[in-house]
């Protein structure tokens, strides 16, 4: 499962046993608990239809080190948020010697964090939105003097949309900052931008087909992302040939 990707190290799995024991982590602690529930037994039951021998862990209610006792030989992180997807759990079974799905430590931990991504994005010519951190009273006056309005706010470390909010009135944002800094104890603004929204998968250094997302409500929220029936997931997204290129290049 993971390690530093080399392409001419990939082993090719035919055969479910060769899999070995697999822990799938589900639950944990985060405010996403819920839907790493439901993502988690998803991933239990795929697995298992394909005759590979997987079993629920929640960290919730045992500890890591209980992988190892157990016997498991690789596990796939089902789990969401803080202390899931931010390189906590991934260092935590990289110490212990357990292979795991997805992104390792750093990628982990820089890319949950939404403003530590935006900086180092800046700091290598990447183009981002401006921001204001939130703080005091009077950082939310800079916000609506630098920004205008709309605006976004968003607490920085956390996935699924959750605590953010579109402010469309200046008077609107101290509720907004408070359900933000509800979650986070680092909480910011960006501009709000108008237009599509897609999503691009990346699978062993190869970036798979853009996905469209549309969905009436405002935007991709949490309810959006987990509980509507009418978000909508167009693929092939509608981008041209040479946007798909992975290499930016026309």
């Amino acid at each position: 499962m993971r390690l530093t990707f080399d392409p001419k190290r990939v082993r090719r799995i035919t055969r479910a046993a060769d899999f070995g024991r697999v822990a799938v982590l589900l639950g944990g602690t985060s405010s996403e608990r819920e839907i790493s529930l439901k993502s988690g037994h998803a991933v239990l039951e795929a697995l298992r239809a394909r005759a590979v021998d997987a079993h629920p862990f929640d960290p919730a209610s045992a500890a890591l080190g209980e992988l190892v006792a157990a016997g498991f030989d690789r596990t796939w992180i089902a789990l969401h948020g803080p202390g899931g997807e931010d390189g906590t759990v991934q260092g935590a079974l990289e110490f212990l010697g357990v292979p795991y799905t997805g992104s390792g430590v750093l990628g982990s931990a820089i890319c949950m964090d939404k403003l530590r991504t935006k900086r180092l994005a800046a700091a290598v010519g990447i183009g981002t939105t401006d921001h204001v951190v939130l703080r005091t009273r009077a950082d939310l006056d800079l916000a609506v003097e630098r920004l205008g309005v709309p605006m976004i706010v968003k607490p920085a470390t956390q996935g699924s949309s959750v605590g953010m909010s579109k402010v469309e009135r200046a008077a609107d944002l101290p509720a907004a900052f408070e359900a933000a800094a509800q979650h986070d104890d680092v909480v910011f603004a960006e501009p709000w931008i108008t237009g599509g929204e897609y999503t691009v998968a990346v699978l062993q250094g190869e970036a798979l087909p853009s996905i469209r997302i549309e969905t009436p409500k405002t935007f991709y929220d949490y309810e959006a992302k987990y509980f509507r029936d009418d978000t909508r997931y167009f693929c092939p997204s509608g981008l041209s040939a040479a946007a798909e290129r992975p290499d930016g290049q026309k």
